[in-house]
């Protein structure tokens, strides 16, 4: 029987690119988003040109109601989830602390923080259960390092970051896996979000420079994933050649 992955913001990025990547390592599929649109056509793509069984979740992470409205109610084929990917996560807005949106603030907070809670509330007791599990956090070098102008989202990436070291350390008794991939520059919509649809901040974001794209951190993914079972990646941070920390890069 295929193991079962849920992935959380599938419909476009990181998400759709790890969706792919576990299709192709023969996982049936779970994909969330908020882009109903987007999930059927992913999940057209990967029922068309695989074996793969694919279940869509059309809701709002940062809404518990909706989440465990939606966890609750997968059929039964589904409801044995072996892999989590906690992939849904924004940052919004990059002013300095005193100007600050509060949307924004509640928008990252909401769906950085709690809708990973949120969610792994939901498929931890199964996995605990079972005795068995995966869990990825999919955080970033702003858990890492705090930079001028990201306060909000640093602080919700650093306590994603301690998320995950406190699921690893209270699922450890439970023969449950968590780690996490903290990624610096990729290119995908995460900038556009970022600067509110404006296209050419985001594009200035990249310029001069190869950043990391989608499939390298599905490829990541893939070999957290593919380890032995005697053996946990608690932590990957991952950068493009020309960055070397949150604020140093080379651009030519």
């Amino acid at each position: 029987m295929k193991q079962i992955a849920l992935i959380t913001g599938a419909t476009s990025g990181i998400g759709e690119a790890a969706a792919l990547k576990l299709a192709s390592l023969s996982y049936n599929l779970i994909i969330t988003g908020r882009r109903k649109e987007k999930l059927e056509q992913l999940k057209k793509t990967i029922e068309e040109s695989t074996s793969i069984n694919v279940f869509t979740l059309c809701f709002d992470i940062r809404n518990w109601e909706e989440t465990d409205k939606a966890i609750s109610n997968l059929p039964e084929e589904f409801k044995q989830i072996d892999v989590l990917i906690n992939n849904a996560g924004l940052a919004a807005g990059a002013d300095p602390v005193q100007e600050g949106l509060l949307s924004d603030w509640e928008r990252m907070i909401d769906t950085n923080i709690k809708g990973l809670l949120y969610i792994s509330k939901m498929i931890i007791p199964g996995m605990i259960e079972k005795q068995k599990g995966h869990i990825i956090n999919i955080t970033s070098i702003a858990g890492k390092e705090v930079y001028a102008n990201g306060n909000v989202y640093c602080a919700s990436k650093h306590a994603a970051d301690a998320l995950t070291k406190g699921m690893r350390i209270d699922l450890l008794k439970h023969n449950i896996k968590v780690g996490s991939i903290a990624p610096g520059m990729v290119e995908t919509e995460f900038s556009v979000v970022r600067y509110h649809g404006d296209q050419k901040k985001a594009d200035n974001v990249y310029k001069g420079l190869v950043p990391l794209n989608a499939d390298d951190i599905a490829d990541t993914i893939e070999f957290m994933l593919t380890r032995p079972a005697h053996v946990n990646i608690n932590d990957i941070l991952i950068m493009p050649t020309a960055q070397a920390s949150a604020v140093y890069n080379h651009r030519s």
